[in-house]
């Protein structure tokens, strides 16, 4: 994890290629197995994968609480990148990449938050949730190479 300017960044290695780790991030089925920390459910409501398209969830936390988000898919480049503006209660920008070698994939997570004191409040809580989607990912990209 490093830290940067208003912004976290983690990177991952999975042994898959980059199509199966590019679909596992543009399918809406899948993405809804493994988006968010460990214990979080999601619930779909609106998920229009283009660049403009809305997606709409509710991530159903471990203790009960629900959490709506409204976010915008701003770009999806086949095998190589999904950009998504956050737009509900801290607003930032997740930008995953996706880097092939060997039949494997790093895939880079960046989470840029606009305002500075978003970015504080959020900061702690955000380090160990990023490292948790990412082990959630790597189930799923395990269970579909099977």
């Amino acid at each position: 994890m490093t830290i940067g300017e208003n912004e976290l960044i983690v990177s991952r290695e999975y042994d898959v290629p980059r199509e199966l780790v590019f679909r596992a991030w543009t399918t809406p089925d899948l993405l809804a197995k493994w988006w968010g920390p460990q214990g979080f459910r999601n619930t779909f409501h609106e998920c229009d994968m283009r660049p403009g398209g809305t997606w709409k969830f509710t991530m159903h936390g471990p203790d009960g609480v629900d959490y709506p988000n409204h976010n915008v898919f701003v770009e999806l480049v086949p095998t190589e990148r999904v950009v998504i503006d956050h737009l509900n209660v801290h607003e930032f920008r997740v930008t995953a990449t996706f880097e092939g070698f060997d039949g494997r994939t790093r895939v880079t997570f960046r989470q840029l938050f606009k305002k500075k004191e978003e970015f504080e409040q959020a900061k702690s809580i955000c380090i160990e949730a990023n490292e948790q989607l990412l082990d959630r990912l790597g189930k799923v990209l395990t269970e579909l190479a099977d």
